[in-house]
């Protein structure tokens, strides 16, 4: 799943995104509430927030390596490492 900001685009694979864990940790660590959990659990992203991401790295951290991407479309679509 992907979702394009102006700014920011986040990328999440599509099983991961199907994890009800993974979605609660990331809606958890989130301070700008980018993520959202379903009422089926599943992850959610919340367009409308995707460009008050602040790099802060929260949601890399909180789940595994490879599974969620930050995007930044300004600087050449640079992925935030």
């Amino acid at each position: 799943m992907r979702s394009d900001g102006i700014f920011i685009a986040v990328e999440v694979d599509d099983r991961a995104a199907a994890d009800p864990e993974l979605a609660r940790r990331l809606t958890e660590a989130c301070p700008v509430d980018i993520y959202a959990q379903g009422d089926d659990g599943a992850l959610q992203l919340v367009e409308r927030n995707l460009d008050e991401c602040v790099l802060c790295r929260l949601c890399l951290d909180a789940s595994p390596p490879g599974t969620v991407s930050v995007i930044k479309l300004y600087d050449d679509s640079a992925v935030l490492a």
